[in-house]
């Protein structure tokens, strides 16, 4: 079954420009187009993606806002959603991942990159998650919790290794990473993200990563 991808971008011609190239793909299906957020909806209702590939900076409705619709707990669909920015360090960027999305690409990142990043997210797993989530909640750690707060109960759910894990998971490791880090296989660390998203109720690695430094697990700024 080919990916179904809906493009979200208020340009007419970059929306053109990602059909070329999804569309070159076997295994890609670009269903629809929306020029905002309130279109994004719409189109998500309608057509049932896997992948929602979305602008941030649109008129009527921003790519935050349709992204917390679209991945919310009354969403219609199994929809994910790769967010588009023309800047690594966009303050949006921010939001749209506790909104829900499941990582974010530059705009002018090769079109490879662009295929690659559609076929991450529609396997369920989060595109640039950890290092790239870090450096963003890093720059706008004030808006985040000072680690002094007490820790929410929900991660008292987890083991002492859950917790291990999902610290280096919010320091930017990969599995394989992870798995030299603490000595053990790659299939084991794998079992213990699943466990950690699991007893969490967070979607992929990103939100993972977001949950880490929102509780206070993880500081901002620490190695």
């Amino acid at each position: 079954m080919a990916i179904r991808v809906l493009l979200v971008d208020d340009q007419p011609l970059l929306r053109t420009g990602f059909r070329m190239i999804l569309e070159a793909e076997q295994d890609i299906a670009v269903v629809g187009e929306a020029g905002d957020g309130l279109q994004a909806l719409d189109q998500v209702r309608a057509l049932q993606p896997d992948v929602v590939l979305m602008d941030i900076r649109m008129p009527r409705m921003d790519g935050v806002e349709a992204t917390r619709q679209i991945t919310g707990p009354e969403r219609d669909g199994p929809a994910k959603v790769l967010v588009l920015t023309t800047f690594d360090l966009d303050e949006y960027v921010v939001e749209a991942l506790r909104a829900g999305a499941s990582g974010f690409l530059l705009k002018d990142a090769p079109a490879n990159e662009l295929v690659q990043a559609i076929r991450v997210v529609a396997a369920g797993e989060a595109m640039l998650a950890p290092s790239i989530t870090r450096r963003l909640l890093d720059k706008y750690a004030g808006h985040l919790p000072s680690g002094e707060e007490p820790m929410p109960d929900t991660l008292h759910t987890l083991t002492e290794r859950e917790l291990e894990v999902l610290r280096l998971v919010a320091r930017g490791l990969s599995n394989a990473e992870i798995a030299a880090d603490l000595f053990v296989s790659e299939t084991t660390v794998k079992t213990h993200v699943g466990h950690v998203l699991t007893k969490l109720g967070l979607r992929d690695r990103v939100q993972a990563a977001v949950y880490a430094y929102e509780s206070g697990l993880v500081r901002p700024g620490a190695q």
